[in-house]
């Protein structure tokens, strides 16, 4: 059977299997089998369940059943995006040990079969492992029916209507008559004033972005009732509002914790659910991944009024020993929210506000758009100096800091309960459900359903990533599971709905898509090596099918995506240089798509596949200015960190975490594009999806809302400031015209940054990813570069003593 490509969704339904033999449990193994429960399995227990793959990924697996050894019955049903190349579709039952599996059978169903579109269903004959011998009897009853992407209603054309309906079978649904703000970095400076216009004819306005710790400031002091915070790190010693040129009154050296003291002191009610990092890897820890300062944030509020709690990466009970130390030692909760109570403006009542997005309050997150690497180190920076790329940093030995780019978001309205939800449901799942309030009684707190009116409402869905391990709320009945888009694996239930909004949001996709992201990796299936890593989300290789979809159809489509240079810790490490090589993986699978789409129209030689796909990003570089702090010691010379301050120059910590699709929707929150993220039952996560029905892309009207704005905002400030503003070609990021005029301004800025001397600021900050692409689509894989400053290799490398799971 030859391999096919399989692109969109399939529904199925497990129902039962019959005629069983698999010979019951070895005896040695009965013999034990008690001992080695109570050692390897905390709840542990034998029973069949059954798996769907694809290739080499496993696209749906059952509930376990124990108590059924030869017709088990699960009628289950899974609705599955699929995005794989394979001849056929494999149906397993499995025997669950304690740490490992059994293959009872397997059922094979050609993909050609799939493709048709009809609704197969029947009795299935199971084979051995390998499809040798057919097992007497044994069947396996099942139901499948695919439907290609194209077949979408929305395949392709974006919002469309103002009725469009948000992403189906996800826990939380669509709000309406809801308000967002957007926010860039934690600061922006006052004198940070794009000239952004939104809107049309006389409904022009111009777009005023926001200053997100500013606000969060302000909301925090004016709480009454609530403060809710869930962070990967929260650290006590920050302080929020640091310029005075817009200092806040009363704020001035105000820390985190003392605003919270205060504010619990008040009679607000305050808790602060943290992730207890309980990781055995000094290497990470080593590396500057791990320093969230759980253990002095829980002391600093111990004995006061403000509830913390250090929340471990529990695993769920049905796992293994191993599996146990391996979540809590290797992932994180990653969610990044503040939820509370607030005045509305010109009346008495109150409403629930929601932050949600990529920046932890913790240190080295303060920066605005300028991105300074040595003239606040005496200022701004003095109390908060983080530099995590380089070995022994501190400001004793001077600059440069690590500047920080990042994006974060405010939901008021219904979408903020969602928040608030979530908060709920993960207190009452670790801490004490004693302590949280019941909002429904709090005096003037307008109620969930409460929305707002008028043009510049918006739409907003809430996503996530997370288990039943660290939740409550998923349906105990499986029956239930697939309407609210949860997978059971085994008995283990999961929402990875940010993954799913992911894809829908690329499958609709029009015109192009502009992301930003700490990590761009997966889709490890439609590599050409490394396939074992389980990297297996699917957001790269959608997006690579869709630019080939434009391609085949002769219609402009461009995918701009923006890291950082290298991963956060020093570059020539295991862990960097691992992730690396995923990146450089992931990255020659989708030029290859699009380079072979380019030969077979015959457009190879009018179109390059950069003209459709780029990968950016971004750095600064400053020249010393008189009375600049000096610093009392040096770095060790020839050290990277040494050569980084001679030059003056290092790279911009790319942390935000979204998705901008035609300007008129985007997906924002602390989830990051590799498996860890995206898999649901690794790092904990929370993202929003959002739109404003009267800005949307319509025929002759395109989106001018304030997705644009803030899409525009963001290219000013790492391109288009110093490089002729914002220029009218900018307004059609798909045009040919407009990616190649980003990459030429991009390598002209990475020629002043690379540049021996230091003449100059650098003239914006977008750099070129230092990769060479082909004009076949293959990357260069020649002599190996390394990153300015280090000695660290560009392409990476395959680290054999470090497990995926853990890079991935």
């Amino acid at each position: 059977m030859a391999s096919q490509v399989v692109h969109g969704t399939l529904t199925a339904t497990i129902f039962e299997a019959k005629h069983l033999s698999h010979g019951g449990l070895p005896s040695l193994l009965r013999k034990v089998g008690g001992e080695v429960k109570e050692l390897l399995h905390r709840d542990g227990h034998i029973g069949l369940y059954a798996t769907i793959d694809i290739g080499i990924a496993r696209i749906a697996r059952t509930r376990v059943l124990s108590n059924e050894p030869t017709n088990p019955i699960w009628n289950e049903t899974f609705h599955i995006l699929c995005a794989y190349t394979s001849p056929s579709l494999v149906i397993s039952v499995k025997k669950g040990l304690e740490i490992s599996a059994h293959v009872v059978g397997r059922a094979k169903i050609p993909i050609s079969e799939i493709l048709s579109g009809k609704v197969i269903e029947g009795w299935y004959d199971l084979y051995n492992e390998d499809f040798s011998e057919q097992l007497k009897k044994a069947q396996i009853h099942a139901r499948l029916q695919f439907k290609q992407v194209s077949e979408d209603p929305y395949w392709g054309s974006g919002i469309r209507d103002r009725d469009f309906p948000g992403v189906q079978h996800v826990y939380f649904k669509q709000r309406k008559g809801c308000r967002v703000n957007l926010y860039q970095n934690s600061h922006l400076s006052e004198h940070y004033r794009p000239r952004i216009e939104l809107g049309h004819g006389e409904e022009r306005a111009l777009y005023r972005p926001p200053r997100l710790w500013e606000e969060v400031y302000q909301y925090i002091d004016g709480a009454k009732q609530f403060i809710y915070i869930a962070g990967w790190s929260v650290n006590t010693k920050i302080t929020l509002v640091r310029d005075k040129e817009r200092m806040i009154p009363g704020a001035e050296g105000v820390t985190l914790g003392e605003l919270l003291k205060k504010k619990a002191d008040q009679g607000v009610r305050v808790l602060v659910l943290i992730w207890e990092d309980r990781t055995a890897v000094e290497l990470l820890r080593n590396q500057g991944l791990m320093q969230t300062h759980c253990d002095e944030t829980f002391e600093y509020f111990k004995g006061t009024n403000v509830y913390c709690f250090q929340c471990p990466r529990n695993a769920h009970r049905s796992l293994s020993a191993f599996q146990t130390v391996e979540i809590a030692a290797e992932f994180t909760h990653h969610q990044k929210t503040v939820c509370l109570d607030a005045r509305i403006h010109g009346s008495e009542n109150r409403e629930v506000v929601s932050f949600v997005g990529g920046i932890d309050l913790c240190d080295g997150r303060y920066d605005n758009e300028i991105h300074p690497l040595f003239s606040t180190l005496d200022t701004v920076c003095r109390d908060d100096f983080h530099q995590n790329n380089y070995k022994d940093t501190d400001l004793r030995h001077g600059g440069p800091r690590e500047p920080w780019h990042d994006a974060h978001s405010k939901i008021q309205g219904s979408a903020a309960y969602d928040v608030v939800t979530n908060f709920t449901q993960r207190w009452t799942k670790q801490a004490d459900p004693t302590l949280l309030l019941n909002l429904e009684d709090l005096p003037g707190l307008l109620p969930p359903a409460t929305h707002f009116e008028g043009p510049e409402t918006w739409n907003v869905q809430i996503f996530r990533s997370i288990d039943d391990a660290s939740v409550i709320g998923f349906p105990a009945n499986p029956s239930e599971a697939p309407e609210l888009g949860l997978i059971t694996i085994k008995d283990q239930v999961i929402d990875k709905s940010i993954q799913c909004a992911y894809i829908e949001a690329i499958r609709r996709a029009k015109d192009f898509i502009y992301i930003q992201n700490q990590y761009f990796f997966g889709s490890c299936a439609s590599w050409d090596r490394d396939q074992d890593c389980e990297c297996l989300h699917l957001i790269p290789i959608e997006i690579a099918l869709k630019v080939v979809s434009k391609i085949r159809a002769r219609e402009r489509f461009a995918v701009y995506v923006l890291t950082p240079m290298w991963p956060e810790g020093i570059p020539e490490g295991d862990t960097v240089q691992a992730i690396l090589h995923w990146f450089r993986n992931t990255a020659r699978m989708m030029y290859k798509m699009i380079g072979e789409a380019l030969r077979e129209e015959g457009l190879d030689q009018e179109y390059r596949p950069t003209d459709y796909l780029n990968f950016f990003c971004v750095g600064n570089r400053e020249v010393k200015l008189p009375g600049e702090y000096e610093p009392p010691e040096r770095p060790e010379e020839g050290t990277d960190y040494w050569n980084a301050q001679i030059h003056r120059r290092t790279m911009i910590y790319v942390h935000a975490k979204l998705m901008i699709v035609d300007d008129e929707y985007i997906i924002i929150g602390s989830a990051n594009l590799n498996q860890r993220s995206m898999d649901g039952a690794r790092d904990t996560e929370i993202a929003q999806g959002c739109y404003q029905p009267e800005h949307i892309n319509q025929q002759g009207r395109q989106a001018r809302g304030e997705i644009f704005g803030y899409r525009m905002s963001l290219w000013y400030e790492h391109f288009a400031n110093k490089n002729g503003g914002l220029r009218r070609e900018y307004l059609h990021p798909e045009s040919v015209e407009c990616v190649r005029m980003v990459r030429r301004i991009s390598e002209k800025i990475w020629e002043s940054f690379v540049r021996e001397e230091t003449v100059e600021d650098l003239p914006g900050h977008l750099l070129p990813f230092p990769m060479e692409v082909l004009e076949d689509g293959s990357l260069q894989e020649g002599e190996d570069i390394v990153f300015p400053d280090t000695k660290a290799s560009v392409q990476g490398h395959k680290i054999d003593v470090l497990p995926p799971i853990l890079t991935t």
